[in-house]
Formats: structure tokens, sequence, C-alpha cells
């Protein structure tokens, strides 16, 4: 770390310091509250599409019991034929976003299979979907947890050091050159009185 200079330059330059560190850290802490908030929302979404899965597993397994009967081949029913990702820009971190998702259904004969496998096959692709949104959903959760994190270090960084460390200089400089400045003054006072002296022994 450099040494402090104790004039008054470095002391203007400590003022400018301090005033753009004071300037810059409520737009930081604006910003660290907005992404908490965003993460807060990223959480939600979480769990409300944990709770569709659930609700969806549920309702397959009151109303689609067959969908357990080994007998029938139910692989492969439903796939992802097309999955497009988008990007978004939130206080500066790029998240991911499901821009579309086309699910596609195997063919099958109708008479091959029983009726409850169309059925099911909707439910699947409903889960299918469900399963891509959560998935994002953790990712942007994960992004918006390190954003955070960066986000309140920065802002400890000026809040807890910077600011207070150049505070710790401006008095320090104050200080030196007070000091100074009433070493000077005595200086001048006994130099006065000395030549008022000499003048009186003339």
């Amino acid at each position: 770390m450099a040494r402090l200079a104790l004039s008054k330059s470095s002391l203007s330059v400590q003022n400018r310091r301090l005033k753009t560190f004071e300037r810059y850290l409520p737009s930081l802490d604006l910003k660290r509250r907005q992404l908490i908030a965003e993460r807060a929302k990223a959480a939600r979404a979480i769990n409300n599409t944990e709770a569709e899965i659930a609700a969806l597993h549920k309702l397959v397994e009151q109303g689609l019991p067959m969908g357990s009967n080994e007998e029938v081949n139910i692989e492969g029913l439903v796939h992802i034929r097309r999955l497009e990702l988008g990007e978004e820009n939130i206080m500066g971190v790029r998240l991911p976003h499901l821009q579309q998702i086309e699910l596609e259904r195997a063919e099958y004969a109708l008479l091959a299979k029983p009726e409850w496998v169309d059925n099911f096959a909707a439910r699947m692709a409903e889960m299918l979907e469900l399963r891509v949104r959560i998935q994002l959903d953790r990712r942007r959760l994960v992004l918006l947890d390190e954003a955070v994190r960066t986000i309140t270090q920065r802002v400890n960084l000026f809040d807890k050091v910077l600011i207070p460390q150049t505070r710790k200089n401006i008095r320090r400089i104050h200080i030196f050159l007070a000091d100074g400045e009433r070493a000077a003054v005595v200086r001048a006072k006994i130099a006065k009185g000395k030549r008022a002296r000499e003048a009186a022994a003339l």
C-alpha cells in the first residue's frame, strides 16, 4: 500500500476520492437491493413450479394409475423437438429464459395402445415442460446468488473499508497540516520575540 503523503495536494486527492466513493455507494446499494428482489422472485418461481410438478404427479397418480402398468410401453411418448433459449439482462446479470419449447409426441397405432395413453402423453408433455422451466429457474437463481454475493462484497468494500479509510486519511492530513501551522505560528512568535529582544539590546 502506498504511503500516505501528508500534504495539501494529498488532502485534495483524498477529498475527491471520498466524494467519488460516497456518490458511488448509493447506486451500488440500490443495485444490490434490486438483485436481492430478483433473487427472491426467482426463488418464488422455483417454488411455484415445484408445486405445479407435485400437483401434476398427484393428478397422474390418482387419475392415471394405469401408467405404472409395465405391460404398456410408454417410453419415448413425448420428447423435445425444439428448445429456444433467450437471454435477458437484469442489472448487468445475463439470465437465461425460455423463449419457446416445441414438444413432439411419438406416433403410435391407436389400436396398439390403450385409450388412456393419449391422456398420459398429454400429462407427460406438461411434466417435460415444467422440468425444463425449473432447470432454467434454478440456473437463474444460481446466477443471481453469485451476482448478489459479488455486489454485496463491493458494497461492503466501499462502506466498511474505502470510505472509512479515506476519512481516516483526511483526518490524519488535517491534523498534520494543523500541527504544521501551529508550529509555524510558534516559530514566528519566537523569531519575533528574539528580534524584539535584539532590537532592545541595541
